[in-house]
């Protein structure tokens, strides 16, 4: 038996009739392998009309390398999204980022730089990719089913010119070695038949055009994900205090945020109460403050007449009601004070949360006390106080007014006082965390020092001249949602998990063809010829067919008189 295999290129140079012939014998057997569009060169295009003009943008737009270049502009057009400050996100930090660049501020405002995802030319780039991975999808998908339905194509007439080839010689009959070859690639999956006789032709690896085209409509599932959660996605913030609640409508959120074609009206139906914020930090080493516990136990429910139910909030964990989830963001403290009047008739009590400065919780915030006040006149005003409040007080003595820990070890609260106009009927919007002073005046002692003082919870500050009072009553903690709504995100999870498998699919399986051929020689013996065809060269291919030619030879071994001279396949046994 004789074996040779040929690793050199197809279409190797030689004469002119020898190239002709390669070129008719590999046609039919390396045709269809690929169901990628045939592009037709520039120079052979007719000369088009407007119709013309029309066919040949569609062919490019839909062409794969087109594809490509636009999922390319695509993720370029993106990173400005990461960089720049977005007002859908922040407009804040836009504004302030306006405020710092004269220059590339009105630059970036003309490309719409600052609103990337939402600007003319990323909604361009991004339709043109939608049309483009259809329009090339969509063809290459019938081709494929067509495939799929079809047979391979007979062997070659010249089997030697193929990559991978081996032949022997054995006393088996043709149809004996055909049957054994059919049931052999069979059982190897490959798609075998017989279209003549003494001839077996097979194909294998058609997932690896399946994950292609699976990775391509993956993207358009993540593409039009991406596009339904912005349109539909709804996102806001609410601060809440322990012991007080949140309903999932409009006008209880902090700050809200929708895409364009939200409806205030589709809100989930939920609602939730913090029943007590829990945090625990590290008390000595380096990570001393370092939280050790930090999660917001809820009573929820959903629908208008749910029945409540319990649950955990952690940072990492949120809590999903019907279709939302509610993250928890950020942990405070919340004195809570009490204010009365000259009469003693207290017209102020609550819970006031404070904004943290830094990770240990020193904490700033203005308590602000806008009606049922008057003065030892009769005069009606608005008071306002100016507060710092510290978890663990590091003592006077210390340096200024912080907190040495997050936790509840020294409390306490430093408290300045106004009255006037608090300012709030201006019409201009206010922080609830800053007080503004313009129109009011500090309360000052009988050595007319400006009023402040350090209050332990349960102490009080009286204010000069029978004034009122202020008492830090207690504390309590408060903790901040964000409450999101993504439609598109579970098809996104799902189409980036089928683009990975699609292309992992498209990467590493290969589409092949093997044909096995037994004809009967001048001599009487029978010749059996094997030989195999890839999408693209891999040593792969000849180990496979060295691999199948063994377990061939096993059953039609090599004839007697051929032994002595013969070369085993790999893997066989002579």
């Amino acid at each position: 038996m004789s074996k040779t295999t040929d690793t050199t290129d197809t279409t190797r140079p030689g004469p002119a009739a020898d190239g002709a012939a390669n070129e008719t014998d590999l046609g039919a057997a390396g045709a269809q392998l690929s169901t990628a569009p045939k592009e037709e060169s520039v120079s052979t295009l007719p000369a088009m009309g407007v119709i013309g003009w029309i066919r040949w943008f569609w062919r490019q737009l839909t062409s794969m390398r087109v594809a490509l270049l636009l999922l390319l502009l695509l993720s370029l057009g993106a990173i400005p999204g990461s960089l720049i400050p977005q007002t859908s996100i922040d407009e804040l930090k836009v504004t302030d980022f306006k405020a710092k660049h004269d220059v590339l501020a009105p630059v970036y405002d003309k490309l719409g730089l600052f609103h990337v995802y939402s600007s003319v030319w990323f909604s361009a780039i991004y339709i043109l990719l939608f049309i483009s991975l259809i329009g090339c999808i969509v063809p290459r998908t019938w081709q494929f089913v067509g495939q799929l339905r079809s047979r391979p194509p007979g062997a070659p007439k010249r089997l030697t010119r193929l990559p991978a080839y081996t032949t022997w010689r054995t006393e088996s009959e043709p149809e004996a070695v055909r049957d054994a070859a059919l049931a052999m690639l069979k059982k190897r999956r490959f798609r075998a038949h017989s279209p003549r006789d003494g001839e077996v032709a097979s194909e294998k690896g058609f997932l690896r055009e399946t994950g292609n085209l699976l990775f391509h409509i993956a993207l358009i599932v993540l593409l039009v994900s991406f596009a339904s959660g912005q349109l539909w996605k709804s996102e806001g913030g609410k601060l809440v205090v322990d012991g007080d609640g949140f309903s999932n409508t409009l006008t209880q959120y902090d700050d809200f945020k929708a895409g364009t074609l939200f409806d205030a009206n589709k809100l989930a139906p939920f609602s939730f109460t913090l029943d007590k914020f829990v945090g625990t930090y590290e008390k000595n080493g380096p990570n001393r403050g370092t939280p050790r516990k930090y999660e917001a136990h809820v009573t929820y429910s959903e629908g208008a007449n749910g029945k409540d139910k319990k649950g955990v909030i952690k940072v990492n964990t949120p809590l999903e009601v019907d279709g939302s989830k509610v993250y928890l963001v950020s942990h405070g403290y919340a004195p809570v004070v009490s204010v009365k009047d000259p009469k003693g008739k207290e017209i102020y009590r609550d819970a006031v949360p404070l904004l943290p400065l830094d990770s240990n919780a020193t904490s700033t915030g203005a308590i602000k006390v806008m009606d049922g006040y008057r003065d030892a006149a009769g005069k009606k005003e608005q008071l306002g106080f100016q507060t710092m409040f510290v978890p663990t007080y590091a003592g006077k003595g210390k340096g200024s007014m912080f907190s040495t820990y997050p936790g509840l070890d020294f409390p306490v609260m430093a408290v300045s006082g106004f009255h006037g106009d608090l300012g709030v009927n201006s019409g201009l919007p206010q922080s609830v965390y800053q007080l503004d002073s313009k129109h009011m005046t500090q309360y000052k002692d009988s050595k007319g020092n400006k009023l402040a003082k350090l209050l332990l919870p349960g102490e009080t500050m009286k204010l000069p001249h029978g004034e009122g009072s202020i008492q830090f009553v207690g504390i309590k903690q408060w903790a901040s949602f964000k409450i999101s709504h993504q439609p598109g995100t579970p098809f996104a999870l799902a189409g980036a998990l089928a683009a990975i498998a699609g292309l992992a699919g498209s990467l590493f399986i290969q589409r092949r063809r093997v044909w096995v051929r037994a004809v009967r020689g001048e001599d009487g013996v029978t010749v059996v010829e094997m030989a195999g065809l890839g999408r693209s060269e891999s040593a792969k291919l000849p180990e496979e067919l060295a691999d199948l030619a063994a377990t061939l030879h096993s059953v039609a071994p090599s004839a007697p008189d051929s032994a002595a001279s013969a070369e085993t396949p790999e893997g066989a046994e002579k």
